[in-house]
């Protein structure tokens, strides 16, 4: 099997280096439109991956694509995929609004061909085991879901009025995941955010820290806290409180977090220092999974139509942030996955 990456930046290397230990794999081959990186990735990859000139021809040769490029570009990559009647993986998000991933998800379903949106949490072993114990009902009820989501060190200054803003960028991770988890529509959102870390957040319209409070239809809540900058590293946790059983994941001797009771754990001095560390098994088990679904042995876990859910909920904590009122939701027009 051929798998082509388009885009060889630093997440589009990440995953030709998992696909390239996979031996259902033969070859990766790389393109980049920016010159000699990919020739570079390649030789750092060794043998059994190959640079690729032209974007066309990448399609052609491969068996699945991999879309690792600009998100302004992605619809227009997968409709090429889609018109070579090749499978594809895009990093979200798949389109910038809403009226476009609606068209997008129509033409992909037509199509019958699969792709997957680059939602890594959901395969992670250990959301994947909590998604499994709550759907075999063993929290109970769903009480409250707690999210933590920080980064160590905030990006790159020049990329934030490209990056849709914390809630499409940091926080659509979360607004993924945890409706995937609790099984329900989101009837209401409310949100609110501040500048906390640098001025050049607010310069771009936007903020570095975040609250959003999610409520589900049948009444549990969800509170997600997102930040830029966390001193002692890489942060991302989920919690569920059921009436059976309190489960978390992200929670570890590399949480950088300190407990000032006497024998308490204290922030691991080996904390992660970013989202490549932190979910290695989830892109490790991403990869292996589009293999999969690309040879036809696996069901399609995360489609382009489930990304609905989340871009709809991040455009909803903008509008709730800058009105400073919950935003409520028509549950006609929710997702229950």
């Amino acid at each position: 099997m051929r798998i082509g990456i388009a885009g060889v930046g630093r997440i589009g290397t990440m995953h030709a280096a998992n696909l390239v230990t996979l031996p259902a794999v033969d070859e990766v081959l790389l393109f980049d439109p920016v010159p000699g990186r990919a020739e570079s990735a390649a030789a750092a990859l060794g043998s059994r991956a190959t640079p690729v000139a032209d974007l066309d021809d990448l399609i052609e040769a491969s068996d699945g694509v991999l879309v690792a490029t600009p998100t302004n570009t992605h619809a227009g990559l997968v409709r090429r995929c889609l018109a070579a009647r090749v499978p594809a993986l895009c990093e979200k998000p798949v389109a910038d609004d809403l009226s476009a991933l609606a068209g997008l998800v129509a033409e992909v379903e037509a199509s019958g061909v699969p792709v997957l949106v680059g939602f890594q949490r959901r395969f992670d072993p250990a959301v994947a085991e909590l998604r499994r114990r709550i759907q075999a009902g063993e929290l109970g009820t769903i009480y409250q879901v707690r999210a933590v989501g920080n980064d160590a060190t905030p990006p790159d200054l020049g990329y934030l009025p490209a990056s849709g803003g914390i809630f499409r960028d940091l926080l659509i991770h979360d607004l993924d995941a945890v409706p995937w988890l609790v099984g329900e529509p989101v009837v209401e959102v409310y949100a609110s955010g501040s500048v906390l870390v640098d001025k050049a957040f607010a310069d771009a319209d936007d903020v570095d820290n975040a609250v959003v409070v999610l409520r589900f239809a049948g009444g549990a809540h969800a509170v997600l806290v997102a930040g830029r900058h966390d001193p002692l590293g890489y942060d991302h946790r989920l919690e569920v409180l059921g009436s059976r059983d309190s489960l978390a994941v992200g929670l570890d001797a590399r949480t950088p977090l300190t407990s000032l009771e006497p024998g308490g754990p204290a922030a691991g001095k080996d904390a992660y220092p970013g989202f490549g560390e932190r979910f290695r098994r989830a892109y490790q088990g991403e990869m292996a999974t589009f293999v999969e679904v690309v040879a036809g042995r696996a069901d399609n876990p995360s489609p382009v139509r489930d990304s609905v859910v989340s871009l709809r909920l991040a455009e909803a904590c903008e509008r709730s942030r800058r009105s400073g009122v919950p935003v409520r939701l028509d549950q006609s027009m929710g997702v229950a996955v």
